[in-house]
């Protein structure tokens, strides 16, 4: 027996008559069909958060439950795709309807028509269970879609398909310890609330390499690690996930815009399909997935999307791929989460968030890590989140950033004042921390070079002298500073403009290596250890910070990565021309 509304309150709704549904449920809304879940039960009545506009909406119309719980479906056919926040293909959607979303539309996420060349890998008599591969699909030109059997199933192989196929026909026939008969498509079903589940966990142990240089170099987040880029309208947030998505070390990258302006997402939408990817030279676009829940959606959708990104993102690390999960951003989702917890009159907590608030993001990050796969063939994968979070004001003490701080182990910082001054990504150095880079510096040290870590603590002590040196400069002015601190500043000056400044927008300057980063970091180091090396030799500072070589740090990073010979050419042109400052007792080379 369906039940009935009793009242409409926003996108919450609560219904009477449901004795037989379950919380987290999926059910629908009146005869237009829209799609809701339970989020509360009380006696008979269910509150039911609607993922549509619910205006129009009034009592007595009737709910159905599916006694399903909000699922999404898995299979070839995700990337490249545009969905909302519960799956729902964007695409197909504006085919049928145009550019609005109409209520109650019912349509599948994946296509089920199309035909995919299914080739097995198994073969009848094989024993399989969860995890194991049956065959592979070309999912796009770089993807290859691991068709895997469903998590809670296992047995021998009595039939196996080779050839084109739908996801909705049987490609394997198993025969369970129980004697039962199944019939597996490749495609699958997984509730989003729910983690899919793995052997074991694995500490990380190696970069994801960025090729941005404040990141790699001095905030590293590892494969399978956590971060969030906290910071005020305008810091340029979007810009540094953008970035991530497009660069970062990552086979697929599942990017969330969940409350997020329109034009914004506009712009991912556009630009994404648009770009090289430098990994593979095809599209980007062939191994992303989006998630558009702009801020005009129903908020319920907002909560969603996030679940729905995770999933997807653990389906495609069981595969034993490397997943970079972009959520953008966290705190529209926890907004959401208040404006549900709200209407539901549940007590407040800190700034008017549900007090749950912190598990809840917890659940969501817990769900990124390296793992070892379900499967008998050892694979390995790992999922990366970033979270951004916008703090009201800029005000890192607000309850989404603190949690947020609580959990993740990478703090990339940013400052609207370093936006102001046009300095991107705006990361502050001194605000900012990574508690990878213990773990990571050996690799560091053995993949890049051996005295990485060295220099990486040389140039931040540099940072942190600088702070401490423009205290000073302000109150009394740069002329009481000895040559030595005066020397500090202008290595420190240099690290900033011409290590951490870094243009998205510039050909060569957008993505540099880690030889590229070492190479000018280097560059830098070397350059500020010689000249306080000929200022104890007697050499005039002015002398010092006038040879022709310093111009060119400054353009070093423009050197194409091909040509990283260059970077020893100027650090034996500085060496030689102080060198010779300090045999000749300080010969003007201005």
């Amino acid at each position: 027996m369906p039940g009935s509304i009793v009242k409409v309150s926003g996108p919450l709704i609560v219904a009477e008559g449901m004795e037989d549904v379950k919380v987290y449920d999926v059910v629908r809304v009146s005869e237009q069909k829209l799609i809701g879940e339970v989020i509360e039960l009380r006696g008979d009545k269910a509150s039911i958060q609607v993922y549509e506009e619910t205006a129009g909406l009034g009592p007595g119309e009737i709910v159905e439950s599916t006694g399903n719980p909000l699922s999404v479906e898995l299979a070839p056919g995700l990337i490249e795709s545009i969905f909302d926040g519960i799956q729902r293909p964007l695409e197909r959607i504006r085919e049928q309807t145009g550019d609005r979303i109409a209520r109650g539309i019912d349509v599948t996420s994946l296509d089920y028509d199309r035909k995919w060349d299914f080739k097995s890998t198994a073969k009848v008599g094989d024993k399989v269970s969860g995890g194991s591969i049956l065959g592979t699909v070309q999912e796009t030109k770089v993807v290859e879609h691991r068709v895997m059997v469903p998590p809670n199933v296992s047995g021998e192989i009595t039939w196996i398909y080779n050839g084109e196929a739908t996801i909705t026909e049987t490609i394997c026939k198993l025969k369970t310890d129980k004697g039962e008969e199944i019939e597996l498509p490749m495609l699958q079903k997984w509730p989003v609330r729910i983690g899919r589940p793995y052997k074991s966990k694995i500490p990380p142990m190696q970069p994801m390499v960025t090729g941005q240089r404040v990141i790699d170099t001095f905030f590293p987040v590892a494969k399978g690690g956590v971060a969030a880029v906290p910071g005020p309208f305008g810091s340029g947030k979007t810009v540094v996930q953008h970035q991530l998505a497009k660069w970062a070390d990552a086979d697929i990258i599942v990017y969330v815009g969940c409350g997020e302006r329109g034009n914004e997402m506009t712009d991912v939408l556009m630009e994404f399909p648009e770009l090289k990817d430098p990994r593979t030279g095809e599209d980007l676009m062939k191994r992303t997935v989006l998630i558009a829940n702009t801020s005009d959606m129903p908020v319920a959708a907002r909560e969603a999307s996030i679940y729905t990104g995770i999933t997807l993102a653990e389906y495609y690390r069981d595969m034993g791929y490397e997943v970079a999960i972009m959520a953008d951003s966290t705190s529209r989702w926890a907004e959401a989460l208040r404006e549900m917890s709200g209407r539901l009159e549940e007590m407040p907590g800190e700034e008017g968030y549900p007090a749950y608030l912190s598990s809840r993001l917890a659940q969501y990050y817990e769900r990124a890590g390296m793992v070892n796969c379900l499967g008998e063939d050892g694979r390995t994968g790992a999922i990366t989140a970033i979270g951004a979070v916008s703090p009201p004001g800029g005000d890192m003490s607000e309850p989404v950033t603190q949690n947020t701080l609580r959990i993740v182990k990478v703090f990339w910082g940013l400052s609207a004042q370093l936006a102001y001054r046009r300095h991107f990504p705006a990361v502050d150095w001194l605000q900012s921390y990574s508690l990878y880079i213990d773990r990571l510096g050996d690799w560091y040290d053995e993949e890049v070079a051996a005295d990485w870590s060295k220099l990486r603590d040389d140039a931040m002590r540099v940072l942190q002298e600088e702070s401490e040196l423009e205290e000073v400069v302000r109150l009394v002015g740069v002329d009481a500073l000895s040559f030595h601190d005066r020397l500090t500043l202008e290595a420190a000056r240099s690290l900033r403009e011409d290590y951490l400044h870094q243009n998205a927008f510039h050909e060569i300057d957008t993505y540099a290596s880690l030889q590229k980063q070492y190479r000018m970091l280097r560059l830098i180091m070397s350059y500020y250890r010689e000249a306080i090396g000929a200022l104890d030799s007697g050499v005039d500072f002015f002398d010092i910070t006038a040879v022709p070589a310093i111009e060119k740090i400054g353009r070093a990073k423009y050197i194409h990565e091909d040509n990283l010979s260059e970077y020893d050419i100027i650090e034996t042109e500085l060496r030689n021309q102080l060198t010779d400052l300090v045999a000749d007792g300080g010969l003007d080379y201005a």
